[in-house]
């Protein structure tokens, strides 16, 4: 088992580590003692947060027992705060935080709450790395040169309002997809709906009536056909390994635009047929999904917080389609010769537990998935179980068993974090950015180094 310690905050936000108390996780609400092969350093971006009204819980190995901070505290008149771990993308956590939750605990924001604790002189966390593709670790961002280029493509192209939101999403609210488009690589995105046919529980960009808020203002227009293709084009004939996609967390659901997503896709393969067009959907709409491919779409990502329908339905809330239209989806796609992928929202403990693993590897029998997206699933996990009405039915595997269980099942069934670029051709060679160094730079493939361009 471990070595590392609990950590813990003050009520001023000081982090510490406990003298002796090792440090615990938990997996479907149950504290578990942490093997020290589940941790890994905190990656770089990551963020630690304090959990309010919730009491830290540790593991005292000499009274073999988990102990709430707060029945031993070393100072008796110190308030305590559970602390956790936000993590860097490409990374899916193993535990999250253990700790009691107060009466009056406030419901935690959207957020993932890995576990975290202190090792030989650094933070350690509960998780894996899912996705060797570093298009969002933080070193591969040059905020000088993302404000540099994104004010001039503002400027340039003040007229396009898909591009002013963009700007809007890299510049105030920092999203990954959005500072990579503004330089010319990778993934892009492009969001289109303010409608949406479901209630998630985590939407991030809408909440209504609810206990914990949205993190981000979802767009308020339908983008034009050739607005969607003026974006799209630019970055398709000339980023790195380009791929755009429909469907993102500042809008609804891009299926509901679907003849203006058509017309959009239309127009971009008339012009380029490099490059990735992706649409990531709550897959409701079989019919739309197969005009889409017909007019040149190239892969789809589907989430699913669950492959059991009851707890389908009570996350996502849907409005006018069933779990029986997402598994439509998922075989049209396929059975056009797209690529097919899922965004399964992870949760330790529900994720792995033995049934649900049993139910995925039924749908990939199904419907021919080719990926598995391990994202995390940003919501308080407590409130999250009361609000699906989860009750435990079996064993839980661990996340790492669960990952090996549905390899073994179907060993071409990738793992991983992004939506891949199906035809990596290289860019045209561009010249020099004025201001800039000149001379060749050698890229690496698969989004494994940062470039000028």
């Amino acid at each position: 088992m471990t070595t590392a310690k609990l950590v813990y905050a003050d009520d001023s936000g000081q982090i510490y580590d406990h003298p002796y108390l090792e440090m615990a996780g938990s997996s479907g609400g149950s504290w578990q003692r942490v093997d020290d092969t589940f941790l890994i350093p905190l990656p770089p971006g990551s963020e630690l947060f304090l959990l309010p009204d919730r009491v830290p819980v540790g593991y005292d190995r000499d009274n073999q027992r988990f102990a709430k901070l707060g029945e031993i505290s070393l100072d008796p008149g110190q308030t305590v705060q559970a602390v956790a771990a936000f993590m860097a993308p490409a990374h899916t956590q193993i535990l999250t935080a253990a700790y009691h939750s107060e009466d009056n605990a406030p419901v935690l924001p959207l957020f993932s709450y890995t576990a975290v604790g202190w090792k030989e002189g650094q933070f350690v966390a509960a998780g894996i790395r899912v996705d060797p593709l570093v298009r969002q670790d933080i070193d591969q961002f040059d905020l000088e040169k993302l404000k540099r280029r994104a004010r001039r493509a503002l400027d340039r192209q003040a007229h396009n309002r898909l591009i002013q939101h963009l700007g809007i999403c890299a510049l105030t609210y920092g999203c990954p997809a959005a500072k990579n488009y503004f330089l010319r690589r990778w993934e892009a995105p492009l969001p289109t709906s303010p409608q949406c046919n479901a209630s998630c529980l985590g939407c991030i960009s809408l909440q209504e009536d609810s206990q914990v808020c949205a993190s981000q203002e979802r767009i308020t227009f339908v983008p034009s056909a050739e607005e969607i293709a003026e974006v799209a084009m630019g970055h398709l004939q000339k980023a790195i390994e380009p791929l755009v996609s429909f469907g993102q967390g500042c809008e609804g659901e891009p299926l509901l635009q679907g003849k203006t997503l058509a017309a959009a896709t239309n127009l971009i393969r008339s012009q380029t047929g490099r490059g990735t067009i992706n649409l990531n959907t709550n897959g409701s709409l079989p019919e739309t999904i197969a005009q889409l491919r017909d007019s040149g779409l190239d892969s789809i990502r589907v989430s699913l917080n669950s492959a059991r329908e009851v707890y389908y339905r009570n996350y996502y809330k849907p409005r006018g389609y069933s779990f029986t239209d997402v598994q439509a989806s998922l075989r049209t796609m396929k059975s056009r010769g797209g690529f097919v992928s899922i965004n399964l929202l992870t949760l330790p403990g529900i994720s792995d537990e033995e049934e649900e693993v049993e139910a995925i590897i039924r749908l990939i029998d199904d419907t021919g998935i080719d990926l598995i997206q391990m994202r995390n699933l940003n919501v308080d996990p407590e409130w999250y179980l009361r609000e699906i009405g989860y009750r435990a039915t079996g064993r839980r595997l661990g996340i790492l068993q669960m990952m090996a269980k549905i390899r073994q099942a179907h060993p071409q069934v990738g793992f991983g974090y992004f939506n891949p670029c199906l035809n990596p051709s290289p860019p045209p060679r561009p010249p020099c950015e004025q201001g800039e160094a000149g001379g060749s730079r050698a890229l690496r493939r698969g989004g494994r180094a940062d470039s000028e361009i």
